[in-house]
């Protein structure tokens, strides 16, 4: 899957499927072949973290 370069596209994008398709993070970047440390990195650097009882970046 190829991802949006901008963070801020990449939030939304990321928390749509969450929302929509997986019921989790781990399984999303299983399923899809995302590196997840580098996803949460890219994310954090706009202020973003994975709240995993929420199921989402916030």
């Amino acid at each position: 899957m190829e991802l949006p370069e901008d963070p801020m596209m990449l939030f939304s994008f990321i928390n749509m499927k969450l929302r929509d398709f997986y019921s989790s993070l781990d399984e999303l970047c299983q399923q899809e072949d995302i590196d997840k440390e580098q996803l949460c990195a890219k994310l954090a650097t706009v202020g973003f973290e994975y709240s995993t009882e929420l199921n989402k970046f916030w």
